[in-house]
């Protein structure tokens, strides 16, 4: 279902919630994901591409989000600007949304790859932009989001995750909450692309891909799915995703199109780490976190897999503050994955790795 939104002042909690309020726009389209009337998407159509990297906006971090892509032999293109239009913004929960761009021209990138978004380029974030910097002593970096967009999909389209200041971060974020709650259709956004190593290698050495997400980082790796589906038809994906409770699934009806459209080559296990498991018609969904148990049933199943896993891990600044104490932090998703697979025998030029701090 296709919403109209008409303009009205938008009520800051804070200065640093979304800065000021940007311009109105006479009328605005969203279109609520998890709310969409049966058919394919504009994704199958070729025209959405879901890619939403959750950007971490925590102290430090260059480009808003941590990859460590382990045994990453791809090249790096150049980057280059793009001044692209919003030509749709979809609603993919109530935090999140992806926004459609349109670059004006034909580009050539490879499924999970990222573009950043300098904030300086936002008058309405200009104040608090140069009180942080105030504040911290250098420049605000430009943030980096995966795209969920797959190559053959017309436009470029990326998934944002509003994070929220939560009382221990050393500065509030920056740029998540305005993009999700102001981005509008006709906005000018400048995204600089395309860059990651956290992709697909072009001949693939397994039968089968295991793949370990959780909350937002469901986005590079739905856009390998949908990209692998069209390139290797002979792959089986095995889609574990983590999430809060069921309203929190971003992707949630357009990873169920796409299994029902190739019940052979993907299955998807929804786990719910705080909401029973719902009943959802022929959706594999599990209460609890993604368990050891859960990751030697798939493996079990599928010996010649390839493991891609995205999602929280313990940042660098986390490490540094609990050395300075003589402590532990404690694991994220990713830390506990990669214990898991440690203990299943895995090898680790088998795993590859993009991290959220």
């Amino acid at each position: 279902m296709r919403l109209v939104r008409n303009p009205k002042p938008v009520m800051m909690a804070s200065p640093f919630r979304a800065g000021v309020c940007a311009s109105l726009r006479a009328s605005v389209h969203w279109v609520p994901a998890n709310e969409r009337a049966s058919g394919p998407t504009r994704a199958e159509r070729g025209g959405r591409a879901p890619a939403s990297s959750r950007v971490g906006e925590s102290e430090g971090e260059a480009l808003g989000m941590i990859m460590t892509t382990e045994h990453a032999t791809t090249r790096v293109p150049a980057m280059r600007r793009f001044d692209s239009v919003v030509s749709e913004v979809i609603v993919e929960t109530p935090d999140t949304i992806t926004a459609v761009l349109d670059v004006g021209e034909p580009v050539t990138y490879r499924a999970g790859q990222y573009v950043t978004i300098d904030p300086h380029q936002f008058p309405a974030l200009g104040s608090v932009t140069r009180y942080l910097e105030h504040v911290k002593g250098r420049p605000e970096p430009p943030r980096a989001y995966s795209m969920c967009s797959a190559p053959h999909e017309e436009g470029v389209a990326i998934t944002i995750k509003e994070e929220v200041y939560d009382g221990q971060m050393a500065y509030p974020p920056l740029i998540s909450g305005f993009l999700v709650h102001q981005t509008r259709v006709g906005d000018r956004m400048a995204v600089v692309g395309f860059a990651g190593a956290y992709v697909l290698a072009e001949d693939i050495d397994a039968d089968h891909i295991l793949h370990l997400c959780a909350g937002s980082g469901s986005v590079p790796n739905v856009s390998m799915v949908k990209d692998s589906l069209r390139r290797h038809p002979s792959l089986r994906h095995t889609f574990v995703y983590s999430n809060k409770t069921w309203q929190d699934v971003i992707f949630r009806n357009e990873l169920t199109r796409l299994r029902r459209a190739h019940p052979d080559n993907l299955h998807v296990i929804h786990m719910l780490t705080r909401e029973a498991a719902v009943s959802s018609g022929d959706e594999d969904v599990r209460s609890g976190r993604v368990s050891l148990e859960v990751l030697n049933s798939v493996l079990e199943r599928e010996p010649r897999s390839l493991i891609y896993a995205c999602g929280p891990a313990v940042s660098v600044w986390e490490k540094r503050a609990h050395a300075a104490k003589g402590t532990t932090p404690p694991p994220r998703f990713l830390e506990t994955m990669q214990s898991y697979l440690a203990t299943l025998g895995m090898p680790r030029d088998r795993i590859k790795i993009e991290a959220f701090g």
